[in-house]
């Protein structure tokens, strides 16, 4: 199993930071060795405090920043980092940056959103739901007060997810869906197929849209709860505020 970051999406909202930089390369904590705490180096250090030894990060809108900081960011972690290039970054949504990374998939995947704030907890909490048959695993907050903007999920009891999208009533959902997900190898195949549909379909999608295509085909895909712990999803400079308070935890 391997990490898989996704930092590919411009993040207009972030604005003047995201000029020139990512989203996920948008310092969120203090500096360290001369640099900033990014997204990214938070997502790469709890990969490397749960054993993994190698990660995939999709890029597109200004990738050439990730691709200056690959080596030192290899080197700063222990971590073998493979750059996945988004061709379609600026124009199409995530489904298809997911799907750019179909091959990864295969080695089986702990998934992190590039503008998801988390503790090394999250990964922990999928890592013990694993087992029992599940292929997919979403980390999912069930704690927080949803509002319309959260991508929300319902489940069912021994039936796993039963919608996802941020488009419900928020007092209709089990919880949040954090932007951490467990794919194991044996799900690859049936994803991208999945993630295809969706961004042939509209290509204005999410992943997320792929995950409930899966769902509609009679595909399990389970949750795991994370706790009562501090994690912001990075939109905008609120969340921005939020998420360099909460980066200073880890």
């Amino acid at each position: 199993m391997i990490g898989l970051v996704l930092a590919a999406g411009a993040g207009r909202r972030l604005r003047p930071y995201t000029d020139t930089l990512p989203k996920a390369l948008v310092p969120v904590g203090p500096e360290q060795d001369g640099e900033a705490t990014t997204v990214l180096d938070i997502a790469l250090k709890n990969f490397a405090e749960i054993g993994l030894t190698e990660v995939a990060v999709v890029v597109g809108y200004r990738k050439e920043a990730v691709y200056e900081r690959q080596a030192a960011l290899e080197a700063k972690y222990g971590l073998k980092i493979t750059l996945v290039d988004n061709d379609k970054a600026e124009e199409w949504n995530n489904a298809y940056s997911l799907w750019c990374a179909r091959d990864v998939l295969k080695k089986g995947v702990i998934l992190a959103n590039g503008d998801t704030v988390h503790p090394v907890s999250v990964e922990h909490s999928l890592l013990a739901a694993r087992g029992d048959g599940r292929k997919i695993i979403l980390a999912l907050d069930t704690v927080k007060q949803l509002a319309d903007e959260e991508m929300k999920v319902i489940t069912d009891d021994g039936q796993g997810v039963q919608r996802i999208t941020k488009l419900m009533d928020p007092a209709a959902a089990t919880g949040e869906y954090i932007g951490v997900t467990l794919i194991e190898p044996e799900a690859a195949e049936e994803l991208a197929d999945a993630l295809k549909t969706t961004f042939e379909r509209d290509p204005d999608l999410y992943y997320e849209d792929g995950y409930q295509e899966l769902v509609n085909r009679g595909f399990r895909i389970d949750v795991a709860p994370i706790g009562d712990v501090p994690w912001v999803e990075i939109d905008n400079h609120d969340d921005l505020a939020k998420g360099r308070e909460i980066a200073c935890l880890y």
